[in-house]
């Protein structure tokens, strides 16, 4: 419609508004029916006269309707004032024949109730207001698991956004079940069922920041059967700053999959081998490595030393603990040094000990990856061997106190070429400290995988649910040891405080979690269905791929049957056998002779030779070994 035909329907609504509240008004007052008469006539024009210049004077005919808000209700709400009182006036203070006082009164009242009504109905309908009330019925419909500070918090965020539908909330206190929140509902978590086809549920939010993993285990064992896609808040610590919002709202995570609580770590043995010392630690801007110069920083060392390898590595583990300093007084005075090195380096690892002789090596430097190093068995022996017997050496010689290798579960017993090299870098600093006369005190701390690390079952899951799967598994029954990496990185750095030259400590890793188990958790978590024989219209399929090269069913994370315990309750000490160091010296010799050659084959051999329970599985598959026109002797040329 023209602009000048809209503001003339306004105006004719007006009026006859005007002569409808005077009827009504009329009506109430006599407490009947009324027939107008040629007084009540009298009273409808004198509305009219009275309102429609008090409405133009006020702007209400130049407002755009759709889009009136609280300027243009304030607007009409001044013009009502003006109108009552001018109403009233007339018709109760002066008072006409044959119109009772009262309707002075009653009429402008109603006027205001209907004139603001109608421009509510206007925006309702041309501003889209209903278009957007039945598309919120198609959003997901959210319930909230907790409905204490974080839950009413989170359901604040809720109503400020437009992509959710708040719709109720859980909780398993009786006092709070049946009662209303904000105008929402507190259900039963038996409910559950019912509710979610009635209510149209498509996302249940964890806002239970402070109960603990046994108990947020058993909470998502109840809805993982269900329909609906779970997300949670981290904990009460990372909440700590205040205000609960829907950023703070994450995906679930392995650790919520695990129930177990962590220690409490020692404090006297977190800050021994680090307080006010200079400390080191190689392959820095790893999983382990990073996590292990957070852990270090906070506990105030004079020096931290970041070797590593990767110029990007070292550059974001850099920047984020310079940041870390900027923003927080948790460690004043810390000197950060990025140190570009590999650990096969002897010349360059020689010059850093030597030029900031470190009191305390943490060396975390490893090729961890199980297929690529069966791949490249070569270069895998190098950097986790030979890396830590180069970084041993140059330690030693610069007076280190304490040296601590991070070690693996993989070592134990292994059918990899990666966990061989770790149990015989462990053979090292088990030899090296029972050679007489050395000032340093050799350790390892051996541990399952860690949650987030690169190469994490975890996130490449995650990404396969996105993709709308398949999920890949190499084998139904694999299983493995879990722990998270900040709670490994405290448990590395208490172990290595508690070694007295030579031991193998062993990280108390709970149970092993079969990895197909974890996998359709992540799935029915999600929302959705695992797409099997049974259930053949599921959503995500898990595709079995077969074992990769060196790969494991089982992980163990001891050799003996004979773990001793520390006066930490999740660190064991393990009594492993050792070669003397002139024995493993010789075999050392050997296994160079063969790597210098390219020798898969031998070195195979000299590994099962020294390495206690080492079974390779299948054929080698060494890349240069298996490469089309090599051979052996053409490798020795």
């Amino acid at each position: 419609m023209p602009r000048a035909a809209k503001r003339l329907s306004a105006v004719l609504v007006d009026i006859a508004l005007c002569a409808l509240t005077v009827w009504l008004a009329l009506c109430l007052r006599l407490e009947h029916w009324v027939q107008l008469t040629p007084a009540h006539v009298l009273a409808i024009m004198g509305a009219v006269l009275i309102a429609l210049p008090l409405f133009i004077r006020f702007g209400l005919y130049r407002a755009i309707f759709r889009y009136a808000g609280w300027n243009a209700m304030v607007s009409l709400a001044q013009a009502m004032v003006l109108y009552s009182l001018f109403y009233a006036t007339v018709f109760t203070v002066i008072g006409i024949p044959g119109v009772p006082r009262t309707v002075g009164v009653i009429q402008p009242l109603l006027l205001l109730v209907t004139i603001g009504f109608s421009r509510l109905v206007v925006r309702y309908w041309l501003g889209g207001l209903y278009r957007t009330m039945l598309q919120r019925e198609h959003l997901p419909g959210i319930l909230i698991y907790g409905a204490g500070v974080a839950g009413r918090q989170l359901a604040a965020a809720l109503s400020r956004g437009s992509e959710q539908r708040l719709l109720g909330f859980i909780d398993d206190d009786d006092q709070l079940q049946g009662n209303s929140l904000d105008g929402r509902t507190v259900h039963d978590p038996a409910e559950l069922v019912r509710l979610i086809p009635e209510l149209g549920v498509t996302d249940v939010l964890l806002a239970l920041p402070s109960i603990t993993r046994q108990r947020r285990l058993d909470i998502l064992d109840t809805l993982r059967h269900l329909p609906v896609h779970v997300r949670t808040l981290p904990g009460m610590s990372d909440l700590a700053a205040g205000r609960v919002t829907m950023s703070d709202v994450r995906e679930l995570d392995i650790e919520d999959l695990l129930g177990r609580d962590p220690v409490t770590p020692n404090t006297a043995l977190l800050h021994n081998l680090i307080q006010d010392k200079v400390v080191a630690v190689t392959g820095a801007g790893g999983s382990i490595g990073s996590e292990l110069c957070r852990q270090i920083a906070a506990c105030g060392p004079h020096i931290l030393l970041l070797v590593e390898n990767s110029e990007f590595a070292l550059y974001q583990i850099h920047r984020e603990l310079e940041a870390l300093f900027d923003n927080e007084a948790s460690a004043p005075g810390v000197q950060l040094v990025p140190l570009l090195a590999s650990v096969q380096d002897e010349a360059r690892i020689a010059q850093i000990m030597q030029a900031w002789r470190p009191e305390t090596v943490y060396h975390a430097a490893a090729y961890k990856h199980v297929p690529l190093v069966e791949h490249n068995p070569v270069q895998g022996l190098r950097n986790n061997v030979w890396g830590t017997w180069v970084c041993a050496r140059a330690a030693q010689a610069a007076g280190t106190a304490n040296f601590v290798l991070i070690s693996t579960d993989k070592a134990v017993r292994p059918t990899n070429v990666m966990g061989a090299s770790k149990r015989l870098a462990e053979m090292v600093l088990q030899a090296m400290a029972a050679e007489p006369g050395g000032a340093t005190t050799f350790a390892m701390v051996r541990f399952g995988n860690v949650l987030g690390s690169s190469g994490s079952v975890v996130p490449l899951f995650r990404e396969q649910i996105r993709n709308g799967g398949p999920i890949t598994l190499t084998h139904p029954d694999i299983t493995r040891y879990f722990m998270t990496i900040p709670e490994a990185a405290q448990l590395v750095i208490q172990a290595g405080a508690m070694a007295h030259g030579g031991d193998v400590f062993v990280l108390d890793m709970g149970e092993p979690v079969r990895i197909i188990d974890l996998a359709r958790r992540m799935v029915e978590l999600s929302g959705l269905q695992v797409k099997s024989e049974q259930n053949p219209t599921g959503d995500i399929e898990i595709q079995i791929t077969g074992l990769r090269p060196g790969e494991k069913l089982y992980e163990e994370l001891l050799i003996g049957d004979n773990p001793q315990p520390t006066q930490h309750a999740r660190i064991m000490k393990a009594q492993e056998d050792m070669l003397p160091w002139s024995e493993l010296q010789a075999l050392l010799k050997s296994l160079e002779e063969a790597m210098e050659l390219n020798d898969v084959t031998t070195l195979r051999a000299l590994l099962q030779a020294c390495v206690q329970g080492y079974q390779p599985t299948g054929e080698v598959v060494d890349w240069l070994h298996s490469s089309p026109g090599s051979s052996l002797e053409s490798t020795r040329v």
